[in-house]
């Protein structure tokens, strides 16, 4: 379905993402793990073609999408949903219309500024709100919603596209343990339920192993693993992560457990002993 073949992308003397092949034969959920400035989300904006590559080249479904260009790539882009850690929502403007915002593509930008949209795209977006669980929300302004709230409207948003594949650039990162399993959540959901390609950077190995069916560790923009969340392995994390004997999952953990302090868990133990 996905084929990556020796893509690179160069800033000037900088190489971003570093001869990366990769081969996807199905509907997957994909994590990207890897520290900041290892070529994650470089490597999506390629993906979705918000930027070039400088060689190589990404076939999907036998299309090469690295060399659409015009109409051929906003289809693509179409096909090929964009989730971001900030959102990227419309502060003002209500929850339901920043929804039908992911029909840009298909109904023009005209049609979009005036908020001029048929009936059943309105429904249709309600109904993915619903979906979500923030229906209720629909009518106010995205500004007025928590992080995880703006973060399923963008989720939502890129529903209405109906995308074969969704990638989602750290959709957690800024949110709290709670609000980030919500999205986590989704997202599985998303994919189990929908049949879509998702493929997310993320920054906790936690959240990797719990939600994902194979893991991408990413270094200085080449691929140094690839393989099952069962074989990301501590050993195997401080090789992506280039780090020595020191480095401890639980300091980057989302998981909600690893918030509890040791006097947490003594009080649940003398009242489950009770």
């Amino acid at each position: 379905m996905l084929e990556i073949e020796n893509l690179t992308k160069s800033f000037g003397a900088n190489t971003a993402v570093d001869s990366v092949s990769l081969s996807v034969a199905r509907p997957t959920m994909i994590g990207i793990i890897g520290a900041s400035g290892a070529g994650k989300s470089t490597l999506l904006r390629i993906l979705n073609r918000m930027t070039d590559a400088t060689a190589g080249r990404v076939t999907v479904e036998g299309r090469e999408v690295t060399a659409l260009r015009g109409a051929d790539k906003r289809a693509w882009q179409s096909d090929c949903a964009m989730i971001f850690q900030q959102f990227n929502l419309v502060p003002r403007m209500d929850v339901v219309s920043n929804v039908l915002h992911g029909t840009l593509n298909a109904r023009g930008t005209l049609a979009t500024m005036f908020n001029l949209f048929p009936t059943a795209d309105i429904h249709r977006a309600i109904d993915i709100l619903d979906r979500l669980g923030i229906a209720d929300h629909a009518p106010k302004r995205a500004e007025s919603l928590s992080g995880g709230q703006q973060q399923r409207v963008a989720i939502a948003r890129a529903l209405m596209q109906d995308p074969k594949m969704i990638l989602a650039d750290e959709p957690i990162a800024s949110l709290d343990p709670m609000n980030a399993q919500i999205v986590m959540d989704a997202l599985r959901r998303i994919h189990d339920e929908d049949g879509r390609m998702v493929i997310a950077n993320l920054h906790t190995l936690d959240t990797a192993r719990r939600y994902c069916d194979r893991v991408i560790g990413m270094r200085m923009g080449r691929v140094v693993f690839d393989g099952s969340p069962a074989q990301l392995t501590t050993g195997a994390a401080r090789d992506i992560y280039g780090a020595d004997s020191s480095f401890s999952e639980a300091a980057t953990s989302t998981a909600i457990e690893a918030l509890e302090t040791p006097g947490d868990r003594a009080l649940q133990e003398a009242e489950a002993a009770l």
